[in-house]
Order: C-alpha cells, then structure tokens, then sequence
C-alpha cells in the first residue's frame, strides 16, 4: 500500500499539492468574507448563499464551452494563469460601493475560470501520480481542503470581526496571488496531454463520449448530484446563524478531513465499491436532524459527522477514472469537477429560495430528502446494471480451504 511519505517524494506532487492548499484557504476566506459583505448589505439569504457558492454556476458554462483546453494547455502557464486571474478578480471585489450586479459579473468570470482550472490541476495529479497511487493522492489533496477550509473559516470569522468583511476579501486576494506565485515557481514545465486546437465543438464532442457509457454516466450522477445537494445545505450556514457560521463550516471541513483520511488511507480495496453509496448516504441523513431545531453543540456535530461522507467521492472518482481512457483525464476530471460545482451552485440557489420562503432549516430538511433520494435511486440502478448474483448449482459447498463453492 503507498504511504503518504512515497507521494510527496513524488517530483512535482509538493508544489502542486501545496497550490492547490493555497487556492482552497484563498477561496474560503474571500468567500466567507463576501458572503457576509452581501449579506449586510442586502438581508437576502438567497443573494447570500449565491455569493458563496454561486460561481459553481458558472462552472457549467465552462464545463460545455472550455473545458477541450484543459489537456490542451501547458499545466503551469494555466494553473499560475488562473491563479492571478483570481487574485485580480477578488481584489475587484473589494472595491467599496461595488454594485450587486457588477459582484456576480465578477463572481461569472471567476467560475468560467475554475471550470478550466479544476481540469488542469486534475488532469496534472493523475499524470504527476501512478494510477494506483490515485485514490491516495486525491484523498490527501481533499484533507488539504479540509484543513485549509478548517483553518480557512476560523481565519475569516476572525478577521470579519478584526478587520471587516472588505478586509476579509482582501486577505483572500492576497492568498491567490500566493498560489500563482507557488505554482509559477513550484511546477516543473511539461506539454499539453493532448495535441489540437481546443474549441467548443471539441468540448462538446469529448463531453458525449464521456457520457455515452452508461456507468460512467451512473459515477457522474453520483459525483453530481447528492454533494451537490449537501452543499446546498451548508450555503444555508450564514442565514441560519451568522454569528457562528464560521464555525459551522469549520466543523463540516474537519468532518470531511476526517473522512477523506479515513478512506484514502485505512479502507481496504475490497471493500471500495460496496462502501460507495452507504458512505453518501451518511452525507445527507445526520441534516435531518435539523428538523427539530437542535443547540448548537448538536448542530456542530451534525454537521461534523455529515461531512465525513464526502469521502465517498473518493471512491466514485476512482470508480470513474478505472472507466477513463487515459488521454482523456483531464478532461474526465474537469468533466466531474464543473459538474460537481456547478450542482452545488444549482443547490445553493435552490436552498436560498427555500429559505426565503420557507426556514434556512426546512431548506436544509428537504435538500437533505432529495439527496437521500438520488443516493438510493443510483444504488439500485447499480446493483440492476451489474445484475443478480449467480446462484450455486444444487449439490455444491464451499471449500474448506478458500471459501469457494465447488461441485461435489
């Protein structure tokens, strides 16, 4: 079994490894920090969640029109690109009487550009990294995120109270021109992974190949559809309670911590594929407790213990990439990254609508319901495409010696 230490021996693993970190703790903190500013400003739950997590939208534009470009482009001339691209955008955002309208302009940009950095940066680990050492690296990327997310909210709750939530933002375009300058210097150059011209037709024509199996259209939906959902859930985190939503979002980063370690490092290979949808399923149950509006401490570890079962990408991803023609990473993982984004902007539009009509906890109730739902519904379309299990023939038993039915 590979063990952490063999990955960062890895030449090229520690730069992007650590770009990717940066990246993480520069989104959470801007995004806390203007999800907060828009909320002040305008009292909307809804236009609230968007500016946290409404980029994710425009993830799916980028997902039908960029994403061809993701093995078509030098890796660090495009992650270092992305990165200032960022950091400039962010600091526009701090501008002081900044526009609504003119912020979720600034928020598009942003999400067209993610769409084809996630790509890049996927398609780069999975070229950097032996396959079988995969599941492992993405499992310590994603504890990246958690501890970055963890460090990256407690970090932004308190300099919101220090500073403001302007210099809240601020602070995060500092951090993205951080993650230019790592992987500017950090990252080794190598040639695109695919010759030709990207193009739209191109993405479009890669994107039906990609969904034209109907399993790797199952490892999609699952990769989609229920995080995205869950996601929708916690952007409900500030209007529920904006004092402490800093720390429900932590709390949710150290669930997903714990689980990523969990299963990227622990969980026998065996064991991998019947694990998927039950760990999923515990990404949405422990949100329904909200139903009965619990204390904080309750709500923490709720949120805590829901967040573990974000590790079940982990084994979706590696479901999908066993399906993947290699050539075709990159744009497989964008493919699965602007989905998955994209979904969570859906959901968080969706979650504010709920609340502003209904509770941030009945939001957080029924998207819990349909993800719970969609979890169950993959999981039987699973077990029908891989059909029933073979019944032994009359007369036969199993081998003392390996378990296995024999005839007699």
């Amino acid at each position: 079994m590979p063990r952490y230490r063999d990955l960062f021996r890895t030449p090229e693993f520690t730069p992007l490894f650590l770009t990717g970190a940066v990246h993480t703790a520069a989104q959470t903190v801007a995004g806390l920090g203007l999800a907060t500013l828009v909320f002040r400003a305008t009292g909307s739950p809804l236009l609230s969640a968007l500016a946290l997590f409404g980029p994710s939208l425009a993830q799916l534009i980028g997902a039908t029109t960029l994403l061809s470009a993701a093995d078509r482009l030098p890796p660090r001339a495009a992650i270092s690109g992305i990165a200032l691209f960022f950091a400039l955008g962010t600091a526009v955002l701090a501008v002081p009487g900044l526009p609504v309208p003119a912020v979720f302009a600034v928020l598009l940009a942003e999400g067209l550009a993610a769409s084809l950095g996630g790509g890049v940066r996927h398609g780069l680990l999975n070229e950097i990294l032996a396959r079988e050492d995969y599941l492992l690296g993405r499992s310590v990327t994603n504890m990246a995120v958690g501890v970055c997310q963890i460090g990256g909210f407690a970090t932004g709750g308190l300099l919101i109270a220090l500073l403001s939530p302007r210099g809240t933002v601020l602070v995060g375009a500092g951090l993205y021109l951080a993650a230019a300058l790592l992987a500017r210097l950090g990252l080794g150059a190598r040639p695109p992974r695919a010759a030709g011209r990207a193009s739209v037709g191109e993405t479009w024509r890669t994107n039906r190949r990609l969904l034209s199996s109907p399993a790797r259209r199952r490892a999609y939906l699952a990769l989609w559809i229920p995080n995205g959902l869950i996601v929708g859930c916690e952007s409900l985190f500030v209007p529920y309670n904006p004092e402490r939503a800093g720390l429900l979002f932590a709390c949710a980063a150290l669930g997903m911590l714990a689980g990523d370690t969990a299963v990227g490092r622990f969980l026998p290979a065996r064991l991998r594929g019947r694990t998927r949808f039950p760990l999923q399923a515990l990404l949405a149950a422990p949100f329904l407790v909200f139903a009965l509006d619990p204390a904080l401490p309750l709500a923490l570890l709720v949120v805590t213990v829901s967040a573990s079962g974000y590790a079940a990408s982990l084994l979706h991803q590696e479901r999908l990439m066993a399906l993947v023609p290699e050539e075709l990473s990159g744009h497989a993982l964008g493919l699965h990254g602007s989905g998955m984004l994209a979904l969570q902007g859906v959901s968080a539009a969706l979650a504010g609508t709920l609340a502003q009509y209904a509770s941030p906890r009945t939001g957080m109730v029924l998207l819990a319901l349909a993800s719970l739902t969609v979890t169950y519904a993959l999981a039987r379309a699973e077990r029908r495409a891989q059909g029933p299990t073979p019944v032994p023939p009359s007369g036969s038993r199993p081998s003392p010696r390996t378990g296995r039915r024999r005839t007699a």
